[in-house]
């Protein structure tokens, strides 16, 4: 038994826009032993809704769809499926009301483009939507197989998943559980993280392991089988013991929490405040420090110190360095962190000064150069970096490497 899941909406095909249902979906379809084999994202198109799911149907045993079933006209989801399926629709009245009734509790009268939403498909179980006006639908297929459709907003469709499609699923799992476990890796880059762990994971069959890289981090995904969620756990727990005493404190977290939680955490835990001195990411390192609820604790200023005039009036870096070797270099970069400690007379100082690209480079200093400076009472250490990418790339690579500068400090 296998599902597909059909992302619908053009808009989910804009650079930028990430689509987060498929993701939360299969995740609630491991637990239930039922593999994920496919997922796209499909424009807002009736024929290509129509035909991409006759084609989901000929290799999966349940198809997903979200998205398309609001009252507007590029809502095509409802129709689109049920020609796909050769089912008539008709109007439901109970829906019609429960709709109407809805709009009638804010005030609103129901607008009549609203009543689309109460077409239902012959055969097809409504599943009702506690948040909002567009209900979804379980639609048997043939002997065995079934079609639901699923609104498209998050705070609708995970209610509904849980209430109404999960108590669904239990004839299509294979008797299976899938368990998840993440290991996320800093400081490493992923073909380092490939080469040392490569002979470790390959002679295993369960758990499976993905490696999955972002700039500046490297995530280890396990996945075992298992009759139950216990042995699944199992599993992956006795392969993640071997990869970490492979990797050690390059394992930054095993949770959710991204690393500057960790930084945080850390942080607070031993009571030293840290500040920090941005150039080149203009406030991104702040930004992510600050991002993590409680950061008072540890975090009272920084300097965004973009201009060698900044650097100097306000960290107190020596205008003759600029002159002598430039404002990308070690000697600045120590010179920021160390003016920004006495300045803000916190405990731990991280400094950035580099080239983001994509101008500004040269032989000697190309795009990418970052040096990265950390001022603790012990004195100052500084890395030089050359990072990938274009201009965003490079900017979290190096917010990336300064938090992992601070993180491996603080573990010290």
């Amino acid at each position: 038994m296998t599902a597909a899941i059909l992302a619908v909406g053009d808009e989910l095909l804009a650079p930028g826009r990430v689509e987060s249902n498929s993701v939360f979906l299969t995740a609630q379809l491991a637990r239930y032993g039922i593999p994920v084999g496919f997922r796209a994202v499909v424009r807002d198109d009736a024929q290509v809704i129509a035909f991409s799911t006759e084609s989901a149907l000929k290799r999966n045993d349940l198809v997903f769809l979200t998205g398309g079933l609001g009252p507007t006209s590029d809502d095509l989801t409802r129709e689109a499926v049920s020609s796909a399926l050769g089912l008539e629709l008709s109007l439901d009245e109970t829906i019609l009301d429960g709709i109407r009734a809805r709009f009638e509790r804010r005030g609103i009268t129901m607008p009549e483009v609203n009543r689309c939403q109460a077409m239902v498909p012959k055969e097809a179980t409504v599943l009702p939507n506690r948040r909002g006006t567009a209900p979804g639908l379980w639609i048997p297929v043939g002997s065995g197989q079934a079609v639901v459709l699923l609104p498209g907003p998050p705070l609708e469709l995970e209610p509904m998943f849980r209430d109404h499609v999960a108590p669904r699923l239990n004839p299509f799992s294979s008797g299976m559980v899938y368990e998840v476990k993440k290991l996320k890796v800093a400081g490493l880059a992923e073909s380092s993280v490939e080469q040392k762990i490569a002979s470790r994971y390959r002679s295993v069959a369960n758990p499976s392991t993905t490696i999955l890289a972002s700039a500046g981090q490297v995530e280890i995904r396990l996945t075992a089988t298992g009759e139950t969620s216990e042995a699944a756990n199992a599993k992956n727990e006795t392969l993640a013991s071997s990869l970490r005493e492979i990797l050690g404190d390059a394992i930054f977290t095993e949770n959710e929490e991204e690393l500057e939680d960790v930084v945080g955490s850390l942080l607070a835990s031993s009571g030293q405040r840290i500040t920090v001195a941005e150039s080149l990411t203009g406030g991104l390192i702040a930004e992510r420090i600050t991002d993590v609820s409680g950061s008072s604790r540890y975090f009272d200023e920084s300097f965004v110190t973009y201009s060698n005039e900044a650097k100097s009036e306000l960290l107190g870096v020596p205008k003759e360095l600029f002159e002598r070797v430039g404002a990308v270099s070690e000697e600045v970069a120590s010179a920021m962190a160390t003016g920004a400690r006495e300045r803000s007379g916190a405990d731990i100082a991280v400094a950035v000064t580099g080239i983001a690209g994509p101008t500004g480079g040269s032989d000697r200093k190309p795009v990418g150069l970052v040096y990265i400076a950390l001022a603790t009472e012990s004195g100052v250490q500084v890395e030089r970096f050359q990072f990938p990418g274009a201009r965003r790339q490079v900017k979290r690579w190096t917010s990336q490497a300064a938090l992992n500068m601070v993180r491996l400090e603080l573990l010290r």
